[in-house]
């Protein structure tokens, strides 16, 4: 990791495996949530964190008086650990719903907007502002995309979408029109686009796939009957216009440890396919250029998922915010890799 200075923003997404684990004694956090929080997320000193599985720190309607009280225990022991204002989704069918945390030094916050239909596990989506250039919002969204279901993937993909869509893809043409600027970070749970990959693609038709559910999950059989892995969420974002982070690192910044595996590592993932990397971020065509480093931070032990760290230069991002050079064109990237 480069040395930090004061110029840089970062952002952060963790997906801490079920949340650490329940309360094995009243009051008492456990380990691998203490561990994750005070020795992982706050050395790094974060301006956002987009957490994907708050299993214990928000609750269903109808959770007893105690389930409450232990979900906000938790989730005020993370603002408090991090210095940070948090903002949850509400529950889902999913178990793992989504956070938020936002330092409130770095941004101003404006409102959280809630998704209930649609998605398993709603998203966590706040919009913020940098004090630099506060009539331009920056609509952020953790998520936490469907395991089990590549049609409920694309449903829910189509509606992230509607946050890209006000991004508004013009540059010098009308500047009195508005424009936002979007960073949505999530727990895909599907692949990227192949090219230029430093993960190798999935055999799904390897004997070595034992878990056959999981693929049904993951991959989309073909009329041949072979398997090919779903990479829909990926291919949208890119036809919107919108940039992944790590990718942007790799082939502009040269760093390729960027595009390092953030799952299939732990001893659960047998039989799945091994290494991927679908812990990912989205950002749009300007901010995106904002960006120094990317690194995949080692959460093996306490987690069955890497965190993503994305370090911004404020300064480019203040000129990105305010439209001060062209955007990246959709694909370049993927294009370049080709």
């Amino acid at each position: 990791m480069m040395a930090r200075h004061g110029d840089e923003i970062s952002l952060v997404l963790m997906n801490l495996e079920h949340d650490g684990g329940p309360e094995n004694e009243l009051g008492v956090l456990p380990e691998r949530w203490r561990l994750a929080y005070e020795e992982v997320l706050a050395p790094l000193q974060p301006d956002w964190v987009g957490l994907t599985e708050l299993t214990y720190s928000q609750t269903r309607p109808g959770a007893t008086v105690e389930e409450q009280a232990a979900a906000n225990r938790r989730w005020q022991a993370a603002q408090e650990t991090l210095g940070m204002r948090g903002f949850r989704a509400e529950m889902g069918q999913g178990r793992n719903p989504t956070g938020v945390l936002v330092r409130e030094s770095t941004f101003t916050i404006g409102p959280q907007h809630h998704h209930s239909r649609v998605f398993r596990t709603p998203p966590t989506n706040v919009v913020l502002g940098l004090p630099d250039v506060p009539e331009v919002p920056i609509i952020t969204a953790a998520f936490h995309s469907s395991f089990c279901s590549p049609a409920g993937r694309q449903a829910e993909a189509y509606e992230l979408t509607s946050l890209v869509d006000k991004v508004k893809a013009q540059y010098g043409t009308d500047p009195g029109r508005s424009w936002a600027a979007a960073w949505l970070f999530g727990d895909t749970n599907e692949y990227p686009v192949p090219v230029g990959e430093r993960v190798p693609e999935i055999d799904w038709d390897s004997p070595e796939i034992t878990d056959l559910v999981h693929r049904r999950h993951r991959a989309l059989k073909q009329p041949d009957g072979s398997w090919k892995s779903c990479t829909f969420l990926d291919e949208l974002m890119l036809d919107c216009g919108m940039h992944d982070p790590a990718r942007f690192a790799a082939r502009s910044l040269g760093q390729t440890d960027a595009l390092s595996g953030t799952a299939g590592f732990a001893p659960g993932a047998v039989g799945q396919g091994g290494l991927r990397r679908i812990d990912r971020g989205a950002m749009d065509a300007w901010t995106i250029q904002s960006v120094l480093e990317v690194e995949v931070v080692d959460m093996n032990g306490l987690s069955d998922h890497h965190a993503l760290v994305v370090f911004l230069s404020r300064r480019k991002l203040i000129e990105a915010l305010r439209r001060s050079f062209p955007p990246l064109t959709p694909w370049a990237l993927v294009s370049e890799a080709a």
